[in-house]
């Protein structure tokens, strides 16, 4: 056995006769018998008290933790007293993710898990206490897919937790423990007439955007980044390298999303489209940092600008420039006097991309291709999210049987060409 068992109670002497004797210690009848002691992984040294009486029971916590060491199933007792809060503002500060990522699943934490879940030692979670938190989350959150965003974040916790030797197992991924599942929403892509009446409700210099976001699939923050030097004209490609997004309040340059770096074909009109576009609204350079606010600052001479010659602030044209045109085209309805556009999330300029991925994918191109088009990081995904888009197999077969038939004409064979056949 690792380690061994120390009486408080008593302790031993050498007697007159040198004779080795129990002698009762100061401390006899009083307090925690039996401290169990042994060496950890780590070198230092562990231990754990027991009331008189319990010497088998701090023998067999013994031997379990010598189990332990040996299996690889260990637990620091010093670790899995850290409160879950503790270690999840470790975490946060660690995480490698984009800041804007990073400062999300921060405000979901402190705002719906710590004030539940905050002050409990990680050692002591059971799913119980999961199965509890949701319950109360419920309530605080009616919200199916905000919910689980929260949920996924106290998750990804354990799990470094686990990594890190303080859980054994991960109490959110417990089989009794139901996370929220929002209930998914299929894709209505918009038709082609209200792309294009969208579009002619735009002001003129953000018209070619709905080109660029319905004819390439580009992100919104794609397009606002969009580089001169990134258009060939000539070989009808798109480069897509960059975005622009807002960090802490700053707008700055970034990679596309999860640096998915991607060429798109151009279309031969949406190119005839961005070329008068260009010749009207000649682009500028526009130097913003790199990644954060205090990033390198970089130049890009954008394409799309706002009026004063700066990159689109996204919450400024959503406002005052996509919804105004949205209701213009009948998309949402036009807001009373003195108040705002009513909130249209699912006629932001995604619905392009929707858009794009509908028109692709009735014209018969491949899961694969539409998703490197996308940006995508799996094309599982884009199957997942589009395949009620997709032309059924009956389709395919009814339209393969007309169009034998139609080439075939009013010929007619004779009665007897069946019965041989």
């Amino acid at each position: 056995m690792a380690g061994h068992i120390q009486d408080r109670w008593f302790k031993t002497e050498i007697n007159a006769d040198g004779k080795t004797i129990r002698v009762k210690t100061d401390r006899h009848g009083t307090g925690m018998r039996y401290r169990a002691r042994y060496v950890g992984p780590d070198g230092s040294e562990k231990s754990k008290s027991f009331p008189d009486g319990k010497k088998r029971l701090a023998e067999k916590w013994l031997s379990k933790t010598e189990t332990d060491m040996n299996s690889g199933d260990y637990v620091d007792p010093r670790k899995v007293r850290t409160t879950f809060r503790q270690f999840a503002e470790r975490w946060v500060k660690s995480l490698t993710s984009d800041e804007n990522s990073g400062a999300a699943v921060e405000t979901r934490l402190r705002l719906y898990a710590y004030p539940y879940i905050g002050s409990r030692p990680l050692g002591s979670f059971k799913p119980e206490h999961i199965r509890d938190w949701l319950g109360e989350l419920k309530q605080a959150v009616p919200n199916l897919t905000h919910r689980r965003l929260i949920f996924e974040s106290v998750s990804s916790v354990m799990n470094a937790a686990r990594d890190d030797g303080i859980l054994r197992l991960n109490p959110c991924r417990a089989a009794s423990v139901k996370a929220p599942q929002p209930v998914p929403i299929r894709v209505k892509p918009w038709t082609a007439d209200r792309a294009f009446a969208v579009r002619a409700a735009l002001d003129e210099r953000y018209r070619a955007m709905v080109d660029v976001g319905a004819g390439c699939g580009l992100r919104q923050g794609e397009i606002f980044g969009l580089p001169l030097d990134e258009i060939d004209f000539l070989k009808g490609w798109l480069h897509v390298q960059f975005q622009v997004k807002q960090v802490r309040g700053k707008m700055v340059f970034a990679p596309p999303k999860r640096g998915k770096v991607r060429d798109v074909p151009l279309p031969t009109e949406v190119g005839k489209e961005l070329a008068a576009h260009i010749r009207q609204f000649p682009p500028a350079d526009v130097t913003l940092p790199w990644l954060t606010p205090d990033g390198d600052p970089v130049t890009k001479k954008l394409v799309f600008l706002a009026p004063g010659g700066n990159a689109l602030w996204r919450d400024v044209f959503n406002t005052y420039a996509w919804k105004p045109a949205l209701a213009v085209a009948g998309v949402i309805p036009e807001p009373e006097p003195g108040k705002r556009h009513a909130a249209a999330r699912e006629h932001g300029m995604h619905a392009l991309r929707h858009f794009y991925a509908s028109v692709l994918l009735d014209a018969g191109e491949s899961v694969k291709a539409l998703s490197a088009y996308l940006g995508h990081s799996d094309p599982g995904f884009t199957l997942r999210v589009y395949t009620h888009l997709m032309p059924s197999s009956e389709g395919r077969t009814r339209r393969a049987v007309d169009s034998v038939f139609r080439a075939a004409g009013s010929h007619d064979h004779g009665p007897g060409t069946a019965h041989a056949a």
